[in-house]
């Protein structure tokens, strides 16, 4: 059960039916997650969907890259309903099974290509440590330039505000879908395992 009261279309304000009917009406087809927290306020909930809208379908990076970096995320602040979404996701953008059961698993990956390796670690090292090691953000730059790396440290940002926002307000599953992942015990356990021996030289 949310921590907050939810709006519901019966409940709304008009301000929030307009904003509901908007975002409803567009590539998302219906309010879930963190939108509808951010409902209680109609104009974060308009610019907070469309930002989501932009980062997730109006980038110039592929939907694999940009469904990895976001399962990555998921999986690094254990958020239940943004892993439902974008593992599927993930999965229909060509990330294999093995892949996606070794982050739910918190083991290493084993990754078809560099590219997803390359995504994979720099979302875990921004995510854990703050930063990106310059050789792995060179390789990145070189393979989708200034504009794909900021746009995709925009994905991994917006996609950790999107986690923390359902994690607080205990955000519940849509349609009661059990939760997908597990939660460590262990303030102090590692959340993702490390690819930087394979990702941070530069490629021969």
């Amino acid at each position: 059960m949310s921590r907050i009261p939810l709006p519901s279309p019966d409940s709304m304000t008009a301000d929030q039916k307009r904003v509901y009917e908007k975002i409803v009406s567009g590539p998302r087809g219906r309010l879930v997650g963190p939108l509808r927290a951010a409902l209680h306020n109609p104009e974060l909930a308009e610019r907070w969907q469309a930002l989501g809208a932009l980062l997730r379908f109006g980038t110039s990076l592929p939907p694999r890259v940009s469904e990895l970096a976001i399962v990555v995320t998921a999986r690094r602040w254990n958020s239940q309903i943004e892993w439902h979404i974008h593992a599927e996701a993930a999965r229909a953008a060509g990330i294999s099974n093995a892949v996606l059961d070794a982050i739910e698993a918190r083991s290493l990956p084993p990754f078809d290509t560099d590219d997803d390796a390359l995504v994979y670690e720099f979302a875990r090292q921004l995510q854990e440590t703050g930063q990106v090691e310059p050789a792995l953000y060179a390789r990145a730059v070189k393979r989708w330039a200034a504009v794909g790396v900021v746009e995709l440290t925009a994905v991994i940002g917006y996609y950790t505000m999107v986690s923390m926002t359902l994690n607080a307000h205990e955000i519940p599953m849509p349609d009661d879908t059990p939760a997908p992942l597990d939660t460590p015990t262990n303030a102090g356990q590692p959340m993702l395992s490390t690819l930087a021996p394979q990702t941070s030289k530069e490629p021969s």
